[in-house]
Formats: structure tokens, sequence, C-alpha cells
């Protein structure tokens, strides 16, 4: 069966395009598009006009792509910032025009157990539990399981969400650092409440913040998914990593060569995100997957 996942989140929008019969998995399209659909949400509760507009617009060209490629089944999600704002139902009116299909505000709980399902299905259940975090836009998942879910938390430290309300300068200062941590901490301590870290063997981080971590540990000289893909970053390189977005300006950051230029501005808050999970974890190394919930959405639709 071919199948399209369509994942829209706060910065980002992604496509992807499967063929799936039993366990089999063959990947056709995957695409994306930076259209940062949450700006000024976190602020205001509403999507700007001029997001929604783009955002529709990487949706026409996502729905060209399907309808040249045969698909069969559809499903479009959005999260975090779509939760968020008030005046959903205009980009919400938007996508279903295009795509002829009803698009799907998943709550924190799906998107956790859809990113889990895609994060973990290539891992061996020995290496379990796993702890999938999903560093997104506006919403960080914690996701604890081994064959299955057993315990999700969303949280609300993602990586524009966090730009947006400390990390307004780069190099940020240390007053915004401070503020943010105190932000993030809090965050993380809660979703600990729910989310056992003690119990976690493997931690395992999907989303374009993790990859480009993992990206810059691995010291690529430009974004390779096939090197970045199931490998092991070790908490002191992510802390290391961190530190170095910290210590930039947005001109140096944009001149690396795995970098995209839609996660410039937003890198650094996503790192520091990042960094705060493997402390107070206490994560020796994370495992970063390209698979993440837009896998989920696929396998999903080929039940």
């Amino acid at each position: 069966m071919r199948v399209a996942a369509i994942d829209c989140g706060t910065n980002s929008i992604r496509l992807l395009i499967a063929d799936i019969a039993g366990a089999n998995f063959r990947e056709v399209v995957r695409d994306m598009e930076i259209v940062r659909l949450g700006q000024g949400v976190d602020k205001t509760g509403q999507f700007d006009p001029e997001a929604i507009s783009r955002t529709l617009k990487a949706t026409q060209k996502f729905a060209e792509s399907i309808r040249s490629k045969g698909v069969e089944k559809i499903r479009f999600c959005a999260t975090s910032a779509t939760r968020d704002a008030t005046n959903r139902h205009l980009f919400i009116d938007g996508v279903r025009e295009i795509l002829g299909i009803e698009p799907e505000v998943i709550p924190g709980t799906e998107e956790a157990s859809l990113s889990f399902l895609g994060a973990t299905k290539e891992l061996q259940q020995s290496d379990g539990p796993f702890l999938v975090v999903d560093i997104g836009g506006g919403s960080t998942e914690f996701v604890l399981g081994t064959s299955g879910v057993d315990s999700a938390k969303s949280v609300n430290i993602g990586c524009v969400r966090m730009s947006e309300r400390h990390l307004t300068s780069q190099p940020p200062t240390k007053e915004q650092l401070e503020a943010a941590i105190l932000d993030i901490d809090a965050a993380i301590n809660d979703a600990g409440n729910e989310v056992k870290f003690s119990s976690v063997a493997t931690l395992v981080a999907v989303a374009g913040t993790a990859t480009t971590v993992a990206a810059a540990a691995l010291n690529l000289s430009e974004y390779d998914r096939y090197a970045i893909h199931l490998s092991r970053i070790s908490a002191e390189k992510v802390h290391q990593v961190a530190a170095m977005f910290q210590s930039m300006n947005r001109e140096e950051i944009a001149a690396l060569g795995y970098m995209h230029p839609g996660r410039v501005d937003v890198i650094t808050s996503g790192a520091l995100v990042l960094s705060r999970v493997m402390t107070l974890t206490g994560a020796s190394e994370f495992v970063a997957s390209e698979s993440d919930i837009l896998d989920g959405m696929a396998w999903g639709l080929a039940l």
C-alpha cells in the first residue's frame, strides 16, 4: 500500500510517502519545508496570517507530490502550535480544501505514541526500555516503553517557543540562558513525575534538533541522514555542541555545512533543551533517529 503522512509542527511541515507491505517499508518521498507556523503563538495565542499562508503554500506543494505518486491513503497531523492557536480553524479549513481530507489536531499523548512507534521500529527490544525524546518547535515529548508505550508526557519547551520566550539574541546572554534553563528544567522534572527516567536503558532522540546536534557532534561537512541515523552521541558531546552554539553568532551558525537555514535561529535553544535532557535523565548517550512521528503515522496507515 502506498501511503502519505504529513506532520505539521511549530517550525516545519514534513511529508513522507512510503510503500508498506507487511513488515516491509520503502521510502518513496521524504520532504520538509521550514514554515514557522507557530511564529508568535506562545505570546499571542494565535496564528499569524503570514505563517498560515507559508504553511498552506507548502501543503499545496506536498499535495501535488501526493497526486503525482498515486497515494492510496493520506493522514495529516498538526501538533503543538495548532493545539495552542485559538484561530486554528483558518489553517484547518485551508488544509481541508487543499488535500480533501480532514486534518487532525492530535494531543501530545498521541504525538508521543506515533513518535515512539517510528523511532523504535528498527531497534532491538532487548535494548529497551526506551525513552524517546522528540524536541519539536513548540513542545517536547517524553515517551517510555519497550514494545509499546508505557507512559508519556508532552511539555511546552520546544526550540521555537524557548527562542521566542528566552533566547532572543544570538549569542544569548548569561541571563537569557539562566532563565531558559530554569524553564526547561522545571518542564523536564514535570515530565519525570509521569515518565520514570530511572528505568530507561536507551535514550532515543528524534526530530531536527537532535539530528542537527548529532551532525555537529559527528563533525559532518554537510547534512547526511544516513550517517546520522542510529548514531550514538555521548552526553559530553551534546554539552559541548550546546555550548558551541551558545558562543556563536547567527552568521557563524548559518555557515555550518550541515545547518538547515530554517534552524539557524532556533538550534541554540533546541540544543540547550537536549543538553538539559541528558543531564536530568542521567543518560550517558543518545541514539539519533531519523525515523520519527512521520514514520509512525505511515505505519499506522498501513494497519
